[in-house]
């Protein structure tokens, strides 16, 4: 029997959920690829330009100290005042050590008027190099450091026009020079220096601190990533569920109204059946009215399962024999399996525990698989009912046919109600199996292949009488 209205009623709703789905995954996945990317950088950039201007900071302070404490021990501070003749071979001596310096490759020495009074480059001495701002602040008490890398085509400052083509990056100090008392600006000294292996472990740094923000930034969006993936899958199924329950909502609103309306018809139309073959009949008028009452049972068993969805959960769970069920089961089918020329094998190993459900459910959702595989057989074909203990404590029953199978875009969709692959089903036939097995605390699995057969796995539970004491 098929209610083609409900099946478009529940794609109707299907395809406005869609439309208004928002890909989560997707938005995620670009938006926090380029906030991570972004805030990773820009943290990135800002630590390596800190590194390097603490680091070039503290190569000048460093610089500034051993100048000061030479002019200090030298008593060098009548040069800066002019008591001292600056051709005075012990002037030379003096600052020829700051000359000497590792990576030091020119010393001006400035005077309050901003001439050079000494330089390590004689050709200097006596010039002026205005404007420098750089200069007059240092003039102002102050330690100023410039660092860069000297380009040849764009000179910034004239005196790098001096320098020798090997000297690429350069640190620029300029320091001011206070009197024997602290107090007062007497000159300043101005170091170039190329500390190639400062440069090179300021390179390293920055390359480290790269390497580190990559892995940082993949390790952050691989965890976000799994995080919000693991999200996006609860709140998929969780959408799921709310359409499935709709669309069951749908059915277990109608149930009532499909048991009230046929079960008396039929009741009637199957009391009439059997009274007719209690007469005398001829073989063909008893195998047709036999038929009758063979399918007023089938529609018997589908208003049932339409009633298992409008049962109230909860009920008193009970030891069930499984190998008994699943034998009653085959019994019921027999009939129709012979009359399809279907054969019907049963595997039950004989100490199986008993489960924990309820017979009757448990019954009709295997009288459920089996008809479903009978269906699929088409005449002939062999269906297996298996069971088997599963550790730890759960018992596996099997439904097994060998008909042509199901492609596995269609396997996916089996437990969605309204799905099917019949041309007159309703696609309620396995949801009603799982939703039956989950209110018993089970599960199920649906395994097809096409040209081989479907496999359908229910995991039931060992009844444990303890549990079931204490949970009454």
């Amino acid at each position: 029997m098929s209610l083609p209205f409900l099946r478009t009623d529940g794609a109707k709703r299907s395809a406005r959920v869609e439309k208004a789905r928002f890909n989560l995954m997707r938005w995620f996945s670009v938006t926090a690829l380029f906030s991570v990317a972004a805030v990773t950088t820009l943290c990135t950039v800002a630590l390596s330009a800190f590194l390097t201007k603490r680091m070039v900071r503290q190569e000048a302070e460093l610089t500034a100290g051993f100048v000061r404490n030479l002019i200090a021990t030298e008593n060098a501070y009548a040069f800066f005042e002019a008591r001292t003749n600056p051709t005075d071979p012990m002037i030379g001596n003096i600052f020829s050590h700051i000359s000497r310096m590792p990576d030091v490759v020119r010393t001006n020495i400035y005077s309050l008027e901003h001439q050079v009074i000494w330089s390590s480059d004689p050709l200097l001495i006596g010039r002026r190099f205005d404007p420098n701002e750089e200069l007059d602040q240092a003039l102002n008490a102050e330690l100023i450091v410039n660092s860069g890398v000297i380009d040849r085509d764009r000179m910034l400052k004239s005196e790098h026009l001096d320098f020798s083509p090997g000297v690429r990056s350069f640190i620029e100090s300029y320091i001011p020079v206070f009197d024997e008392h602290g107090t007062r600006v007497i000159g300043v000294v101005e170091v170039y220096k190329t500390p190639r292996e400062l440069f090179d472990a300021i390179r390293s740094g920055q390359r480290l601190l790269w390497v580190a923000a990559f892995a940082a930034g993949v390790f952050l969006y691989g965890t976000l990533f799994w995080i919000v993936r693991r999200a996006h899958w609860i709140i998929e199924r969780q959408r799921e569920q709310l359409i499935e329950a709709e669309a069951m909502a749908v059915v277990g609103e109608m149930s009532s109204a499909v048991a009230h309306g046929l079960r008396n018809p039929l009741a009637s139309i199957r009391s009439s059946a059997e009274l007719t073959l209690s007469g005398d009949l001829s073989a063909d008028a008893r195998e047709y009215t036999s038929d009758i009452v063979a399918q007023v049972d089938r529609l018997e068993r589908w208003i049932r399962q339409l009633l298992t969805y409008a049962k109230p959960t909860g009920t008193m769970m009970e030891a069930v024999d499984i190998n008994a069920v699943l034998k009653e089961s085959m019994e019921g089918y027999r009939h129709d399996l012979e009359r399809q020329k279907t054969s019907i094998r049963l595997e039950l190993p004989p100490d199986l525990p008993p489960v924990r459900g309820e017979k009757a459910l448990l019954g009709q959702l295997i009288g459920s698989l089996i008809s479903n595989a009978m269906e699929a057989l088409h005449g002939g074909g062999e269906i297996a009912l298996r069971a088997r203990a599963e550790v730890p404590g759960g018992i596996v029953v099997e439904v097994a046919d060998n008909g042509p199978g199901l492609a596995s875009v269609n396997a996916d969709k089996v437990f969605k109600p309204f799905f099917t692959t019949k041309q007159k089903g309703l696609g309620l036939g396995l949801p009603i199996v799982r939703r039956g097995i989950e209110r018993l605390g089970g599960a199920i699995e649906f395994e097809s292949e096409p040209g081989k057969g479907t496999v359908v796995r229910l995991h039931l539970r060992v009844h444990d009488d303890g549990a079931e004491g204490r949970r009454s």
